[in-house]
């Protein structure tokens, strides 16, 4: 007997990368071992040196193939056992162990949008649908656009056991969110990039893209973001340590380098409209979606909680934007004894 195990991993593809992923059939109760793969044909190597190393780290139940198949989530490594310079979770890794006893949490909400060939899903043929306002969350088939799709999406992260949290429409036709978290650092964006392979491979089906681009639709609509959700232990348990953490990302050249690694075209999002702060300008404030930081009402009432970094693009990289709040904030709480 035999199961299928499908190796998921993130390439080297710039900009932003993409996920690739290819089937080993295993013998029952066999581990999912160490595989090779093309690295000239993912970005990742040149062709006369082109083999690289998929290395385990995450796997789960296979909900589109069902059974006992599996996916499995891999890290890239080079022939000698050493990271690839693609390979964003290894940076990760060392700062999620060294701040550990801070306790991170996040939640991270994927904004997406669906595509039905050049336009999201929604839009009409030779025109524009009417405007943003009643597609948030809406109900009826003149607000919504994709909902089998997002329905099908979510019960298979459920049945793969990712830690996804709910589900909403967004504020333009044939845009979505879902939300994974809360979690540590490195099990929330593990979940997340097999939830975005879910995704894809889900609306494949339909014959429907899925695209995490951070302007979708250019003119009077919303981008697509990553909004951030974090807390420490001592963010969670008291105002000051809330403050703290918005003052560290706001601190010297902090705010430069979250952005410069928060996604790709973050300026064509990030312009003072459509619920987000200037991407050149770091701002926080309480309930104020137009700052870079929000620190929800009910933090401030409860002088305790989580704060929302809603600069990140949907195209962000989760190991990435989990790396720099633990960095930046975990470093800052630290040196200020809140821990």
């Amino acid at each position: 007997m035999s199961y299928k195990a499908e190796y998921i991993w993130i390439d080297g593809t710039e900009p932003t990368a993409l996920l690739r992923a290819k089937t080993k059939i295993l013998a029952d109760g066999a581990e999912p071992p160490v595989w090779g793969f093309d690295g000239s044909s993912t970005n990742q190597a040149e062709g006369h040196s082109s083999d690289r190393v998929l290395r385990p780290v995450f796997t789960c139940p296979d909900p589109i193939r069902g059974g006992d198949d599996i996916l499995v989530l891999c890290e890239v490594e080079e022939i000698d056992g050493e990271p690839h310079k693609s390979n964003t979770r290894a940076l990760l890794r060392p700062i999620a162990e060294q701040f550990a006893g801070q306790e991170s949490w996040f939640g991270i909400e994927q904004e997406y949008t669906f595509f039905k060939g050049s336009r999201p899903l929604g839009f009409p043929e030779g025109g524009f649908p009417a405007p943003q306002g009643h597609y948030y969350c809406g109900v009826g088939a003149e607000a919504v656009f994709g909902r089998e799709i997002v329905e099908l999406h979510l019960d298979r992260c459920l049945a793969a056991g990712l830690s996804i949290s709910g589900i909403n429409a967004e504020v333009m036709p044939g845009q979505w969110e879902f939300q994974v978290g809360p979690a540590g650092p490195l099990e929330v964006a593990d979940h997340l990039w097999v939830a975005r392979y879910l995704l894809y491979r889900t609306a494949e089906e339909f014959g429907v893209e899925a695209t995490l681009d951070a302007k979708p639709a250019r003119g009077d609509w919303n981008g697509a973001g990553a909004h951030t959700n974090f807390s420490t232990k001592a963010m969670r348990e008291g105002y000051d340590a809330i403050i703290t953490a918005c003052e560290a990302l706001g601190e010297g050249d902090k705010p430069l380098e979250h952005i410069k690694q928060y996604g790709a075209e973050i300026e064509s999002r990030l312009t003072g409209a459509h619920e987000t702060a200037p991407w050149n300008k770091y701002s926080y404030g309480v309930s104020n979606r137009g700052a870079s930081v929000r620190i929800p009402w009910q933090v401030e009432k409860d002088r305790k909680g989580y704060i929302e970094d809603r600069r990140p693009n949907a195209n962000v990289d989760p190991y990435v934007v989990t790396r720099l709040l633990v960095n930046t904030c975990c470093a800052a709480l630290e040196k200020a004894g809140q821990v």
